[in-house]
């Protein structure tokens, strides 16, 4: 059981971060040459040392290594990259073009092209289920996709209201929770069925983007742009129970359990940390001044690290920017 009441909360304290240690560290900086235009999401390989990214402006995806903090290879022949999420026990990487074949797989070790399979135009968020050796995929009008990586086909469909953007896959339970920003809700489905439960309106505000989840404490993290606001949920019961002001134009959002707390990462030009050890009251530690544009990002938690992207505008060169975690 839960220690707080599922209800709404008009208001949460915003407190000034405190002097001392930031609870962000910037570590290393990594240059993209020759990247130019939007840069969408990031994955690392299953070693946690290469870190791809979805360079959609490029037609590219850029390889990095984070332990030497050098740029390896940029891999052409990709049609507006936005998704992309690895597939550790089969050593893949798999990309979701918004345009073209759908999802391209790619080797993690020598970049070589797999797989390629068509789902129609606009495919986005990638997510893998290693229990079940599932590849999930919002994409189109308004479709979810499961896929098998290792033969290609898909397994099952589902019909949404439209264009998902970010999702999450229940670790403890069959649930997949997904953003669809044009209607205004978040679309609850059962993976083991692949039908749509429920839907819970998105009220508070609009724009519905990111997502995370604190599942140990039954919460889900919406990070809105008109306005923004970050949004809390009980995904218990699909209310909406709090609602935060964050950095504007967010696309990623990450909650780090081991430290209690969300970052978000804004193209407004900044990453929000919020500290969430009050559920669902969130406080803001810090604002970590960043670039214009850089709205993407990943944490990885086994590294305490989040890796941001940042793209090529005026002098600033596109880059990825390393933080670490401070407790």
């Amino acid at each position: 059981m839960r220690a707080f009441m599922s209800i709404a909360i008009p208001l949460i304290l915003l407190i000034q971060p405190p002097s001392g240690q930031p609870p962000l560290k910037l570590i290393q900086t990594i240059d993209l040459p020759h990247v130019e235009g939007r840069i969408d999401h990031l994955a690392l390989d299953s070693t946690g040392q290469k870190l791809f990214v979805a360079a959609l402006g490029n037609n590219t995806v850029e390889v990095v290594d984070v332990e030497k903090g050098s740029h390896i290879r940029s891999l052409p022949g990709f049609r507006e990259p936005q998704g992309i999420a690895g597939i550790p026990d089969a050593a893949l990487m798999a990309v979701a073009n918004g345009e073209g074949e759908g999802i391209q797989t790619i080797s993690a070790n020598d970049y070589r092209t797999g797989k390629a399979i068509s789902l129609g135009n606009d495919a986005d968020n990638v997510r893998y289920d290693a229990g079940a050796k599932k590849l999930y995929v919002g994409y189109g009008g308004g479709a979810l996709a499961a896929i098998s990586p290792d033969s290609g086909t898909v397994l099952g469909q589902v019909k949404l209201a439209g264009h998902p953007e970010s999702f999450q896959l229940e670790q403890k339970g069959p649930r997949i929770f997904v953003n669809v920003p044009p209607a205004d809700h978040i679309a609850v489905i059962d993976r083991t069925t692949m039908k749509v439960i429920a839907t819970w309106p998105v009220t508070g505000a609009k724009a519905n983007y990111p997502m995370a989840l604190d599942e140990a404490n039954h919460l889900m993290f919406i990070g809105c742009r008109r306005p923004a606001k970050i949004l809390v949920f009980d995904t218990a019961t699909g209310r909406e129970l709090a609602a935060f002001d964050i950095v504007g134009d967010t696309d990623d959002i990450f909650y780090d359990a081991a430290r209690t707390r969300v970052y978000v990462s804004g193209g407004e030009g900044a990453i929000d940390v919020l500290d969430a050890k009050r559920p669902p009251t969130l406080t803001r530690l810090a604002r970590v001044g960043t670039a214009s544009g850089a709205r993407t990002s990943l944490f990885a938690a086994q590294h305490g690290r989040l890796y941001l992207a940042v793209p090529h505008r005026g002098n600033q060169n596109a880059q990825i920017r390393v933080y670490e975690a401070q407790n």
